[in-house]
């Protein structure tokens, strides 16, 4: 049976009167790579933001990587954001700090490494992301927007993660480069072993690079598994989100759409 690395059960969350997430519950098994998808307003990176502890669920339980997240000690804090980077939306880079600052940032943070040794750590995740070594010295100013995300993206494995989490990973790209970025994700997933949980609305993502995923709509988790068995489902948003010109056109015959549909 395939291992969860993460799970939730039942997670409830309100701002105020508005409700959120009212009994969401998923789980993410090792080695895959796992999207959350929903319309704007659905609650995808809030459900994020409680799995890495930004934000608190009102109720409901969270493991990542089979320690509970609910009482959890600092100590215990501590070594679970060591396990995991995270690609924010934006890049989400200190302006002020040159693309190698930061970088480095998470391991003057968590570590007692020497200088030499993080220059070291830098140069490589800038070639793992397929950067230009010249890329250290440069401000996030001077970067075009792909150069951006991949500079985040070598600051979310600097210390080698089991986890990483990426949000709109794709967003700001033009096809060409979004599709080398959907390369990167599955090259490093292979290469370095991790598991990859992504927020997205790239159909091409999607389609060619998630392995499970979960639908959020109307405060729940609509449908959960493959892309064969999340496009079996009949729930509205389902059938608004995959059943469009784009899709049919593209797809029609290779996929079932719908449970009475071949």
């Amino acid at each position: 049976m395939p291992t969860p690395v993460i799970e939730m059960h039942n997670i409830v969350t309100r701002f105020g009167d508005t409700v959120i997430h009212d009994g969401v519950s998923l789980h993410v098994n090792a080695g895959e790579i796992y999207a959350i998808l929903g319309e704007s307003g659905a609650g995808k990176s809030v459900l994020l933001k409680e799995i890495i502890m930004l934000l608190k669920p009102c109720s409901g339980t969270i493991r990542v990587l089979g320690k509970p997240l609910e009482g959890s000690d600092f100590h215990t804090q501590q070594e679970l954001r060591r396990s995991w980077g995270v690609l924010f939306q934006f890049g989400a880079l200190f302006t002020s700090l040159t693309i190698a600052e930061n970088i480095a940032l998470p391991l003057k943070e968590y570590t007692r490494i020497s200088r030499r040794l993080r220059e070291k750590i830098v140069q490589e995740k800038l070639e793992m992301v397929g950067l230009h070594p010249r890329a250290a010295s440069l401000y996030p100013s001077e970067l075009s927007g792909g150069m951006i995300k991949r500079a985040a993206l070598a600051r979310a494995l600097a210390m080698d993660p089991k986890l990483l989490f990426l949000d709109e990973p794709t967003s700001g790209l033009d096809p060409i480069g979004a599709r080398a970025f959907d390369r990167l994700i599955v090259d490093l997933r292979d290469a370095l072993d991790i598991t990859v949980v992504m927020i997205t609305h790239d159909l091409d993502s999607i389609f060619n690079i998630v392995d499970r995923m979960a639908i959020l709509a109307d405060k729940h988790v609509v449908a959960e598994g493959t892309l064969e068995e999340v496009l079996r489902s009949t729930h509205p948003f389902v059938e608004r989100f995959f059943k469009n010109e784009y899709t049919s056109k593209r797809f029609v015959g290779k996929i079932p759409f719908g449970k009475d549909q071949a």
